[in-house]
This record gives structure tokens, C-alpha cells and sequence, in this order.
């Protein structure tokens, strides 16, 4: 008697999925990948932990970090699997904590996309990203939310690894802050007024 009515109060307080976010950045660990354009999705996840004064902390394919915003809970993970395998760690972390796809948003670097500039799509083409194709094929295809941050394709043929995986440059990081700021506002505003407002919202610069 005393079990059936606990469980049906922990049942009463618990938070509805439909309020639960799985917020991804994609990049690599390691000490050599920081500060890499490949990154920035791991930068966009640290600006957002860093305003609600969490911390991220190393747990089951990668590091996770939570706050709460506007009535939701704000999941934040960076992969510890390398950028490749990404999917097995969205893959777990949906499961695990009982996050609705709908609520999942990956963010990225884009090379087809001028540096600063931004999309957000509700879902889409890997374009080519390890990362997101890894996640396509182990969650069920491509109908999750993406934001792709532009990072330029100023490189030479052959050349496309050592720019994606090399340094911002001086002038480049005199406008990463900005960057990184209206892209954290684009991730709280998709979890609090939608996707369809948003990207209305967000898609303009």
C-alpha cells in the first residue's frame, strides 16, 4: 500500500519528458582539439554552462552538464567518443535520460557556411559530417534538430583536415565571442518558444 502510493507521488512529481532538452556539442577531447574550429560545438555547450554556473563533469561517453531555464531541464553533453562515434553517446543519453528526440539539438561546425553564420534546421543531410552521420545511423535517421555554425572554407585543396582541426585565427577569434553568444541565445530560445520560431528568429544573420 505504503510502495503504490509512493510511486504513484514520484510519478506525479516527476518532470514530463516534453520538458527535458538533450543540448550536443560536437568535437573532440583531448588538449591538442581546444580552441579548433572542429570544436566550436563543445565551445557553444561551455558558453551555456558557464552563464548558469554549472560544471561539466566526466561520466558515460562523455561530459555532462544540467541547469534549468524557464521551467526546463537543459541537458548538455560533449562526446567523449571522438567526433565519429558521436551517435552511441546521443544514443545513450536520449535512453538514459528519457529525452524525446524532438528535444534533441546537435550543434556543429559547418565549412559551407561563411564563418559566424548560422542555420538551424529541424532536421537535414549529414553535408558530409562524420558527426552527424554517426548520429543518423544510430538514432534513427536525420529528424532531430541542427544548428550549423559556419567556420569558412579559406583553405587550399588538400588541405580541408588541417583547417577544420587548426587553430581560429586572430581576426577569427576577435568575433568568436559574438558567435558563441548568439548561438547559446538560439539553443534556450529552440527549447522554450520552439524550433519554427526560432529558426524565423535566429536564421536571419
Amino acid at each position: 500500500m505504503f510502495n503504490w502510493l509512493k510511486s504513484l507521488l514520484k510519478k506525479e512529481t516527476e518532470e514530463p519528458d516534453s520538458m527535458k532538452y538533450l543540448i550536443v556539442g560536437l568535437g573532440n577531447m583531448g588538449a591538442e582539439y581546444d580552441n579548433t574550429r572542429h570544436n566550436i560545438g563543445f565551445a557553444v555547450v561551455d558558453i551555456l554552462a558557464k552563464e548558469f554556473e554549472v560544471s561539466f563533469k566526466n561520466d558515460t561517453l562523455g561530459d555532462l552538464a544540467e541547469f534549468r531555464y524557464k521551467s526546463r531541464t537543459f541537458v548538455l553533453l560533449k562526446p567523449s567518443t571522438y567526433m565519429n562515434l558521436s551517435g552511441k553517446a546521443v544514443r545513450y543519453w536520449l535512453q538514459k535520460k528519457k529525452i524525446q528526440k524532438e528535444n534533441l539539438l546537435v550543434i556543429l561546425d559547418d565549412l559551407n557556411l561563411p564563418f559566424g553564420k548560422q542555420r538551424l534546421r529541424a532536421k537535414g543531410s549529414d553535408g558530409g559530417h562524420n558527426g552527424l552521420k554517426n548520429i543518423d545511423q544510430l538514432n534513427g535517421g536525420n529528424n532531430y534538430a541542427r544548428l550549423r555554425i559556419g567556420i569558412g572554407n579559406e583553405f587550399s585543396k588538400g588541405r580541408q583536415v588541417n583547417y577544420v582541426l587548426g587553430k581560429w585565427t586572430e581576426e577569427e577569434r576577435s568575433g568568436l565571442s559574438e558567435v558563441l553568444k548568439y548561438a547559446s541565445e538560439t539553443v534556450k530560445s529552440f527549447a522554450t518558444i520552439g524550433i519554427a520560431r526560432t529558426m524565423n528568429q535566429f536564421n536571419k544573420k
